[in-house]
């Protein structure tokens, strides 16, 4: 498995446009797609409050790139993030780093209940 972060620097003030179209269109395309999300947070202490940060897991480099190509070729993804740009852009910066396990990775564990 290959895991990819990503960071969203968003725009002063557009944070709040980014988690909806998180919520309202992006996740269900990418349910629709296979692309498999683990996680989504926001940066409380640190360099950036306008950060949105979220991990997605591959199989492979190659199933990363046919279905990031799939998703930013997707017609219903395309007019989400331009209804969700209808006031101004919403992203100043992404980072994107791939990740390989290494070899003491024991996995995600669970938080204790």
């Amino acid at each position: 498995m290959i895991h990819e972060l990503r960071i969203y620097t968003c725009l002063p003030g557009r944070l709040p446009a980014l988690q909806q179209r998180f919520e309202t269109a992006t996740l269900a395309i990418w349910e629709r797609l296979g692309i498999r999300s683990l996680g989504f947070w926001t940066t409380m202490i640190g360099p950036s409050s306008n950060d949105l940060t979220y991990l997605l897991e591959w199989r492979s480099l190659s199933e990363r790139e046919q279905k990031w190509a799939e998703f930013i070729a997707d017609r219903e993804w395309q007019e989400a993030r331009a209804k969700s740009e209808a006031d101004g852009p919403i992203v100043a910066n992404i980072a994107s780093s791939l990740l390989q396990p290494t070899r003491f990775y024991r996995g995600f564990s669970k938080p204790s209940e």
